[in-house]
């Protein structure tokens, strides 16, 4: 959803929250919806807080993946947008392991730093990732943190976009 449609949508009736892909390297929400929302005391549910596993820490180039995975239809999994992407989760995990925890607990914890409005939906599908998830509640990021995240993974270093060209052209929310 654009800001405008979150805008008129929330003229018609007050809207409490919004859900919408929000991680390190999907960042497009910075520019207008969250400024939006918190003008309105709209509250965010972050989805995609790990990008579908690609900042997770745990992905490599090596990943053995089936037809059914949809990821491998995605820009940002592919080829040398892959590459240069975990690049990236190679320069977080530095600051990651510097500060004693995974690279999907600094990923989490930087979305929960963006605003006490923002709650990140965190999915997971076995025990210990869940855990692991969870343990990015106790990480407190210093400015020190936040300024090494941000060198590491700049807001337009991503290489790809999250879907596919007619995909993206049908979400709201990438509409100038």
């Amino acid at each position: 959803m654009s800001a405008e449609t979150l805008r008129r949508a929330h003229a018609v009736h007050p809207v409490a929250d919004l859900q919408i892909e929000y991680s390190l390297i999907s960042r497009d929400p910075e520019a207008a919806i969250l400024p939006t929302a918190r003008e309105l005391g709209i509250g965010i549910t972050a989805y995609g807080v790990l990008s579908r596993g690609l900042i997770s820490g745990h992905w490599t180039p090596q990943r053995q993946t089936t037809a059914r995975d949809f990821r491998t239809d995605l820009p940002r999994f592919t080829g040398a947008n892959l590459d240069r992407n975990l690049a990236l989760v190679d320069a977080l995990r530095a600051v990651a392991e510097a500060r004693g925890v995974t690279v999907a607990q600094i990923a989490i914890a930087w979305v929960l730093s963006r605003g006490e409005t923002i709650v990140p939906l965190i999915g997971a599908r076995r025990r210990e990732r869940l855990t692991e998830a969870l343990g990015a509640a106790t990480v407190t990021l210093t400015e020190m943190d936040l300024a090494a995240i941000e060198a590491a993974v700049p807001s337009d270093a991503v290489a790809g976009s999250r879907y596919g060209d007619a995909q993206m052209a049908m979400l709201d929310s990438e509409r100038a």
